[in-house]
């Protein structure tokens, strides 16, 4: 999903000064010695209790976001193999007000949407109401057709694989304002198949549309209802919901969300915004830590059969927008660590927000999110790896 370039922001801060006072005089001179002594041994060793008070490394990495990136806000959580979980904050959560950060506040987490999406599908997969191979227009006759492209000849599995070639509808000129699924996808079938199903992989918004049209068609209720009642309520994520059409709000307590139409241009709040234009690709509304929870369910198997969980990790080669090392499954990535081994989640991106994490082999968990996009590639590069650097400690 497309997303502008924010403004560089540096919050300023004060320096304390600190005040030395000499001790009284010692009256004889081996005293004075011995205390001269204590205060070199001061001087060189700092007290426990100073040294405990250094930021730790993924607070000293969300405050280099913040100050050295142009970030007006980053948050974090951070949850063991133990279910403990440490969150924390960085930046202002309002450049208006200079209000703080919400502790694991709610952002709109974007393309996370898709592995949600994915898991209802897989599920009534292992319910026998879909099957990964059927044909697109076995649950929506007649609807893919456009130049290149034949519902008849793309599979589920190609949409939720990102390799069906079907355009990505966000190339339109989206406007703010409420648009039914449908209209998304005759939006992308204004343009030509990108190649042929299962030619190669592109990343395409329309396939999860198409995957959502797909679970409301078998099921014959609201893609977001069957989100609550197969996840949101199964596994207990108590600060995520779909928002409701026309709900531009975000409910509980959260940072803004700001984007920058152009190079130069000042932070434009975007929090407040309909969602719609990302549906089952982007919609949805979480925390950090629910983040975590969700993909630390669903890669232990709380949430799939195995034999579903088994496919939604069968992976090719991926490319943009993720690490040039990703590799995608069924709505699920896995990215290799500097230290051994992969993690597995997705990300997202949505105006305003940008949330990246997963969970580790061994049951790690993080998840980062910032409240605008990062300026560069290489600013980019420093967000995401603040998640490698994290899962590897």
């Amino acid at each position: 999903m497309r997303e502008q370039e924010p403004q560089t922001f540096r919050p300023s801060g004060r320096r304390r000064q600190q005040q030395q006072r000499g001790g009284p005089r010692r009256a004889a001179r081996a005293a004075a010695a011995l205390a001269v002594g204590v205060l070199a041994i001061g001087a060189l060793t700092p007290p426990a209790a100073f040294a405990a008070a250094r930021p730790d490394p993924v607070q000293r990495g969300l405050n280099a976001l913040v100050r050295d990136d142009g970030l007006p806000a980053a948050l974090a959580s951070v949850t063991g193999p133990d279910g403990r979980t440490r969150t924390y904050t960085a930046g202002v959560g309002d450049l208006a007000t200079g209000s703080k950060v919400p502790r694991d506040g709610q952002v709109r987490v974007g393309s996370n949407t898709k592995t949600f999406t994915s898991v209802v599908v897989l599920q009534l997969v292992g319910e026998g109401r879909i099957r990964l191979d059927d044909p697109v227009d076995t649950y929506l006759p007649g609807l893919v057709r456009g130049e290149g492209i034949d519902g008849r000849h793309i599979t589920v599995r190609e949409l939720l694989q990102q390799t069906s070639g079907i355009p990505d509808y966000t190339q339109a000129d989206l406007q703010p304002r409420y648009y039914e699924p449908r209209e998304l996808v005759g939006f992308a079938l204004r343009y030509k198949a990108v190649f042929a199903p299962g030619e190669r992989w592109a990343y395409s918004n329309t396939n999860y549309v198409l995957a959502g049209l797909i679970v409301e068609k078998v099921t014959e209720r609201p893609l977001a209802e069957e989100i609550d009642r197969r996840i949101i309520q199964r596994i207990g994520l108590r600060h995520t919901y779909f928002p409701a059409p026309g709900d531009a709000t975000i409910r509980e307590p959260h940072p803004r969300g700001y984007y920058r139409e152009e190079a130069g241009a000042p932070l434009r709040d975007i929090t407040e915004t309909d969602p719609s234009w990302g549906w089952a690709a982007g919609q949805l509304i979480s925390t950090n830590s629910d983040l975590n929870r969700f993909f630390t369910a669903l890669l232990g198997g709380g949430l799939l059969p195995e034999a579903q969980l088994a496919q939604m990790r069968t992976t090719v080669p991926a490319g943009y927008p993720f690490d040039s090392r990703a590799r995608y499954g069924l709505g699920l990535v896995s990215t290799p660590l500097s230290c051994g081994g992969v993690f597995w989640g997705h990300g997202g991106s949505f105006p305003g927000y940008e949330t990246r994490g997963g969970v580790s082999d061994t049951g790690h968990a993080v998840d980062i999110a910032v409240t605008a996009k990062p300026s560069d590639q290489a600013a980019m590069k420093r967000f995401e790896h603040l998640v490698d650097t994290t899962l590897c400690r």
